[in-house]
């Protein structure tokens, strides 16, 4: 098991990025609330790890904090949730605030996080409710024609971070379309669109 990795940020492209440790270059997936607070390119970073392994891949998932890595854990042992769910779960509500979800059955706010349903959030209520940490303190796609600026576009990027987070295309799509992009980068953008589904 890979617990941390400590090195220098080479690229970023949400919601993935490389990592140089010592010669070798570590793809590492991480949720968005990692991703929104990663230094600028060619600093030194420090991630807590999850491994999955699987027989067609080795996967690594990075986090800022341990509170984070915890629950994904947590999240990915739950009946119907994968990592890809998980990192979505965590890219749209923060460790204190989905204890909080759980603890008073608030199913409505979790079903407004990126692939979860009723059903989903139900069972992560169900599921949960005694297994949550007792301390808290976490906190911290197809192209679309009609998307400005092309095939490499922030708006694109956008687009394809919001659907490997676990939004469907056409959502992704349409949550972009609804902020103006001019001048935004793709980070801009996806904070803005996550802050927008939370409050729908």
């Amino acid at each position: 098991m890979i617990g941390f990795l400590r090195g220098t940020l080479v690229a970023k492209k949400a919601p993935s990025l490389v990592l140089d440790v010592g010669g070798v270059g570590y793809e590492v997936d991480v949720p968005m609330s990692t991703f929104f607070k990663l230094p600028a390119v060619g600093e030194a970073l420090t991630l807590h790890t999850h491994l999955a392994v699987r027989e067609d891949a080795h996967s690594l998932y990075g986090f800022l904090t341990e509170a984070e890595r915890s629950l994904f854990r947590t999240l990915i042992k739950v009946t119907g949730v994968g990592a890809k769910l998980a990192l979505g779960v965590l890219s749209g509500i923060g460790v204190d605030e989905f204890n909080r979800c759980v603890r008073a059955n608030n199913t409505a706010r979790l079903v407004r996080l990126p692939g979860i349903g009723k059903k989903t959030a139900e069972r992560l209520v169900i599921e949960l409710r005694d297994r949550l940490p007792a301390v808290e303190g976490g906190d911290t796609a197809a192209p679309d024609p009609d998307l400005p600026g092309g095939e490499e576009s922030p708006a694109q990027e956008a687009v394809s971070a919001l659907v490997a987070l676990g939004f469907k295309p056409l959502d992704a799509a349409a949550m972009i379309k609804r902020i103006p992009a001019a001048g935004k980068s793709s980070e801009d953008l996806i904070r803005l669109a996550l802050q927008g589904a939370d409050k729908k």
